[in-house]
């Protein structure tokens, strides 16, 4: 893959799920997962280079106590309908509990121009159909319609986390039937744990794309793909698809592991697709991956085949 645009990766240094938006200011916003788990900062820029030293902010920060107080998980900042939001997940301890952590989906809003400055509202817990452990949450707009994607346990469905789809009353708030999109079927979804999570939206091609992540967070995290195609309903299961193979893996050439929890943005020029995800420079040798804060945020032009389908290439692929 010949790319015209050159990052310095990694762009940013030990954020974990890492997001970008580029609003029509023409800034790049970025967040992602603190180290420690106590805290939500947004960055912005001008450039994708310029965000490792971009003006950023703390722009919320967990409860002392209570179900918001520990493992701030995987925010993501939007601008939806006039106004700013952040959609991440939290829990009340760090405890596993019938082998998962106790994560809710939460949802900040801010009203003011420029969210680093603003003031940021909690607007509560979104409430899928039932009460699990459930995480990563996304939004996207499509034909007048909102639409929200997340990872959730489902205690009748072995694993850790499977995908849902809902539409959204507003951007706090669900409406209608949710369904199933994915759960962890394939040997590369399995290894370590049974997970699908980390789901991300672009639009191409007249399809609907949906990108995610799969396995333990070590160096067998990788990235697996649904779509959909743009006129279909997408609250009928059977709209979409799902490929048998990852579409971004672990590059041992480049040293770069465990690629994922990615999202989407385009060049500063607005010609080029780019991915952003996260991932370590070297295997897990020890200890729980996720206390290791060696997941950094880079970001890589990708492109696109004859039938209209990403080519993501490999991490560190120039």
């Amino acid at each position: 893959m010949l790319n015209t645009i050159t990052y310095n990766n990694p762009i940013v240094l030990e954020r974990a799920d890492p997001w970008v938006y580029k609003h029509t200011d023409g800034y790049y916003y970025f967040t992602g997962s603190v180290p420690g788990y106590q805290e939500i900062e947004v960055r912005r820029a001008k450039t994708l280079n310029e965000l490792r030293e971009g003006e950023q902010a703390t722009v919320w920060r967990a409860h002392q106590g209570g179900i918001m107080s520990r493992l701030i998980w995987a925010p993501e900042i939007h601008f939806v309908q006039g106004s700013w939001y952040i959609y991440f997940a939290a829990a009340g301890s760090s405890e596993v509990d019938n082998g998962t952590f106790q994560h809710r989906m939460y949802v900040l809003e801010c009203r003011d121009e420029n969210p680093l400055t603003g003031t940021w509202v909690e607007k509560g817990q979104v409430k899928t159909a039932f009460e699990s452990f459930s995480l990563d949450a996304t939004v996207f707009e499509w034909q007048n319609k909102l639409y929200y994607v997340w990872a959730q346990k489902d205690p009748a469905i072995p694993g850790n986390s499977n995908l849902y789809l809902s539409e959204m009353q507003n951007p706090w708030t669900l409406t209608g039937n949710q369904i199933l999109l994915s759960i962890p079927s394939y040997d590369w979804e399995k290894v370590g744990f049974l997970v699908n999570e980390g789901p991300a939206v672009i639009i191409r091609n007249n399809k609907v794309f949906i990108t995610y992540s799969a396995s333990a967070t070590d160096e067998n995290y990788c990235m697996g793909l649904l779509w959909a195609d743009a006129d279909a309903d997408l609250m009928d299961g059977y709209s979409w698809n799902k490929s048998v193979k990852p579409v971004f893996v672990s590059s041992e050439e480049n040293q770069l592991y465990g690629p994922g929890h990615n999202s989407f943005t385009v060049s500063e020029d607005g010609n080029e697709d780019v991915l952003i995800y996260h991932a370590r420079p070297q295997k897990v040798l020890a200890g729980d991956p996720l206390e290791v804060w060696d997941r950094h945020a880079h970001a890589q032009v990708f492109s696109w085949d004859e039938q209209g389908f990403p080519v993501f290439g490999i991490p560190g692929e120039i």
